[in-house]
C-alpha cells in the first residue's frame, strides 16, 4: 500500500520531513519500505482541514497544534491520536504596542485580536481570556490574521495579534511591540499528529515507523538550524535569521500520547465547548488508539 502524508507550512515536523526526501534522505520511506509499504506526500494549505482529509482517505497521516483534532472531533471524524512534540515554549505570543494601554488580558474586553482562528492561536485565546474570566466568543472580536495584521496593530487600528515562527522574531528585531501572552504561561503549545483510528488501530507499525521518521527528522533540524531556516524562508519566506531564532526555539522532541497531554486537549475542548466554538462536547479520551500507536524505533 501506499501511505499519504499530509504537509502543510505550519507544522515544521512534517515540513522538513518532506523536504528531507526531496534532497535523498527519505525517513518515512527508510521507516516504512521493512514494511513493504512506500509513501507520498500530499501539501495543503490550511491544517485546519486535516481531520476533514484523514476522514475522506485523501490523507492517512496528519499533523497540526492542538485546536484542529478537537475541532475535528466535534465535528464527527473518528481520529486516533499517535504522537506529539514536547511543549514548545518559545513557540509563539500574543503581543501589543509597547505603547498600548492594555496591561492585562482582562484589558483585552471589547477590542478587536488577530489570529489564525482554528489553530492552536484559539486554544492560547481562549483559555487566556477564560483565565482572566472572559468569553472568547462574548468579550473580543476574533479576526483571522492577514498580512496586514502586524501594520494594523502597529497602527493601532487592532488591539493585540498572535504570531508564531519567524513572524514573532521579527517582530521582536525590529521592536515596538511587547508580549503581553508568552504562550508558555497559558498553553503547552505541542505539535500534535493524529490519523484515522481503522489506519492506526489495523496497522499500528505503520503509525510507529512513521512517529520514528518524524523523530528523525527533529533530530536533523536540531542538528541542522542554519539549514532548516534556509528550507523555511525558501518554502514560506521571512528573513534566514529570524528562521533560525524560531526554529532553535522550538524543542525538537516527539513524544508519546500521555495522560497529561489528554488533559490538557480536554481542558482546551471544554472551554471551546463552553464558548461556542465548538457546538457539542468533546471526550478526548476517545481519540486514544486501543492499540498503542508508537513504539522505540528498532535496534
Amino acid at each position: 500500500m501506499t501511505v499519504t502524508i499530509g504537509v502543510h507550512s505550519s507544522n515544521p515536523s512534517l515540513h522538513h520531513l518532506r523536504h528531507l526526501s526531496t534532497v535523498g534522505l527519505d525517513l518515512a520511506q527508510d521507516e516504512l519500505a521493512p514494511l513493504g509499504e512506500s509513501v507520498v506526500f500530499h501539501p495543503y494549505t490550511n491544517g485546519v482541514r486535516t481531520g476533514e482529509l484523514l476522514s475522506r482517505g485523501v490523507i492517512d497521516f496528519g499533523g497540526t497544534g492542538s485546536t484542529p483534532p478537537i475541532t475535528a472531533q466535534a465535528a464527527g471524524h473518528d481520529l486516533v491520536y499517535t504522537a506529539v512534540s514536547a511543549p514548545r515554549p518559545g513557540h509563539g505570543a500574543l503581543l501589543v504596542p509597547e505603547n498600548s494601554d492594555i496591561r492585562t488580558v482582562a484589558d483585552l474586553r471589547g477590542t478587536t485580536v488577530h489570529l489564525a482562528i482554528g489553530s492552536w492561536q484559539t486554544h492560547l485565546v481562549a483559555k487566556a481570556l477564560d483565565t482572566a474570566g472572559l468569553s472568547y466568543a462574548d468579550d473580543i472580536t476574533a479576526v483571522r490574521s492577514t498580512d496586514d495584521s502586524e501594520r494594523l496593530l502597529r497602527a493601532g487600528e487592532i488591539a493585540a495579534w498572535v504570531v508564531q515562527g519567524a513572524q514573532l522574531a521579527a517582530a521582536r528585531r525590529t521592536g515596538g511591540l511587547r508580549v503581553l501572552v508568552p504562550t508558555e504561561d497559558v498553553i503547552t503549545d505541542r505539535s500534535v499528529f493524529f490519523t484515522r483510528r481503522d489506519f492506526a488501530e489495523g496497522r499500528p507499525e505503520i503509525v510507529a515507523a512513521l512517529s520514528r521518521a518524524l523523530r528523525r527528522a527533529d533530530e536533523w533540524a536540531a542538528a541542522n538550524p542554519r539549514e532548516a531556516a534556509r528550507v523555511a524562508a525558501a518554502d514560506l519566506g521571512g528573513d534566514v535569521d529570524d528562521w533560525e531564532t524560531a526554529l532553535r526555539a522550538l524543542p525538537w522532541r516527539i513524544e508519546d500520547v500521555s495522560d497529561t497531554f489528554i488533559a490538557e486537549q480536554q481542558e482546551a475542548a471544554d472551554i471551546f465547548h463552553r464558548t461556542g466554538f465548538i457546538d457539542r462536547p468533546v471526550t478526548v479520551a476517545d481519540a486514544r488508539a486501543v492499540t498503542p500507536a508508537v513504539t522505540p524505533k528498532a535496534v
